[in-house]
């Protein structure tokens, strides 16, 4: 019975990380229809600013990773993606793919290709104990924060009129626009809600890894898009769902695979996930209008 315990708080940490990561790449795919692989950067970023922060109190430190990630996220929209705004699903992609490559050769130079080390807090290194199940502190904020952002977003979207322009440009812009939406600022706020996801996210890769890179957050948005197109690319409930589902999926191969089959688990739930998409291509929440991906 501890076991199972024990395995269930481990996927439903897993889970809500792939939720967390998932909502920070569907936030600008459903207004822009665009795989922002530059997410990753943006990540990086918190990671980095955590880090040259070391010493200072963790809230001032959230609180500047917060304003450096949002900052960042608002200029790569500006700089890279609003010129070309409207423009091929495929250009808008190799423009997100240069976007990461150009800020993590950016990184490189600053900081260099070694990891670069930070504690985050001491506190998110324990655990509480009850007999032989174990519950990280991590877990307990990794969860809290992911469910308190996802509720945050949705009263937003749902109770304030920016959100509701939000809305109208995730289901048409041109419409939006000749509603009088101003989508210069619903497209920057997206990008902005972003940064916001994505500093938490490297906060919590930070606590579990200790070590940033210039390749920090690639890992996490590859897994954040597929938990989105499992659960529903252009919804961000679904975006949620599927990475909960992915995340949860994910830890259970890895506790009851045999161990000479574990090495494989990824391989085996991609091959999962690729048998859903055949038989539900539209994902686990199902839209008005089928996206291709």
């Amino acid at each position: 019975m501890s076991s199972l315990i024990q395995y269930s708080i481990d996927a439903l940490n897993l889970g809500c990380l792939y939720a967390l990561y998932a909502l920070g790449v569907a936030m600008v795919f459903g207004i822009l229809r665009l795989v922002n692989f530059a997410h990753s950067s943006l990540i990086m970023i918190g990671g980095y600013a955590l880090v040259l922060t070391a010493g200072l109190p963790l809230p001032l430190r959230a609180l500047i990773t917060v304003a450096a990630c949002v900052a960042a996220a608002v200029l790569v929209e500006l700089v890279a993606f609003r010129a070309i705004r409207g423009a091929d699903p495929a250009t808008l992609l190799v423009t997100s793919f240069a976007v990461t490559i150009t800020l993590s050769s950016l990184a490189e130079a600053v900081f260099g290709t070694l990891p670069a080390a930070a504690d985050v807090h001491p506190a998110l290194r324990e655990s509480f104990s009850f007999g032989t199940v174990y519950l990280p502190k991590l877990d307990i904020a990794v969860v809290v924060v992911t469910v308190l952002l996802a509720g945050a977003l949705s009263l937003f979207l749902t109770k304030t009129t920016l959100g509701l322009q939000m809305r109208a440009a995730a289901a048409d812009v041109r419409t939006a626009r000749l509603m009088g939406v101003r989508t210069n600022r619903v497209i920057s706020m997206a990008f902005a809600i972003s940064g916001v996801l994505a500093a938490a996210a490297a906060l919590f890769l930070l606590a579990a890894s200790g070590t940033v890179t210039p390749g920090f957050g690639v890992d996490a948005v590859l897994f954040g898009l597929i938990a989105a197109v499992v659960g529903g690319l252009s919804s961000l409930r679904g975006a949620a769902i599927g990475g909960l589902v992915l995340g949860v999926a994910g830890q259970l191969l890895q506790s009851f695979l045999p161990l000479e089959v574990k090495p494989f688990r990824d391989a085996i739930l991609f091959a999962a996930v690729a048998a859903l998409l055949v038989l539900r291509p539209q994902g686990l929440v199902a839209t008005t209008e089928g996206v291709r991906i």
